[in-house]
């Protein structure tokens, strides 16, 4: 998983969650707003990031930074995912699988986000478990930087990529 330059790309910036946050101390209760957000330039390279600050816009700002940060490629087949995957993070489940051309992105409100932000036009979700939505960000990410086309399991085996498509038949 290498990290990538977010000055290379065109990047689209998308607020998944805003929430204000507490913290107790001797003289009574501090509150924040902590921002998630996702950034992403369409084309397979998709980032998150959160941002906690006392006004909302700077929360933002930061969790933007903090995205840039993180952006990783991910792989695309066509405009959907190359097979089906259970992406995992703490208590959060989301099950991936592709979908044919036409279809559209059926996904929740912070997979959406992600799956749009990499440019993944066919896809069909679902959370299975927690809809914790920094657990399901990052449970999403999860299972996006697990797909493998059929090239690059062909060339980790040392086979061609008929081999690997006709071994699984």
């Amino acid at each position: 998983m290498a990290l990538l330059n977010a000055n290379d790309y065109k990047l689209t910036e998308k607020v998944v969650n805003i929430k204000r946050v507490s913290k107790t101390v001797k003289g009574g209760r501090i509150m924040k707003i902590s921002a998630l957000v996702v950034v992403g330039d369409g084309n397979g390279v998709v980032g998150f990031g959160m941002g906690k600050s006392n006004e909302v816009p700077d929360a933002i700002r930061k969790g933007i930074e903090d995205a840039k940060k993180n952006l990783v490629q991910v792989t695309l087949k066509g405009g959907t995912i190359p097979h089906e995957f259970v992406g995992k993070y703490g208590a959060g489940e989301v099950l991936l699988k592709p979908a044919p051309e036409g279809t559209g992105v059926i996904a929740g409100g912070s997979v959406r986000a992600v799956v749009e932000a990499a440019g993944i036009k066919n896809i069909r979700t679902k959370c299975l478990r927690s809809n914790n939505p920094c657990n399901v960000v990052r449970a999403t990410m999860q299972g996006l930087l697990a797909m493998r086309c059929a090239e690059e399991v062909a060339q980790l085996r040392g086979k061609t990529v008929k081999q690997i498509l006709t071994a699984k038949a």
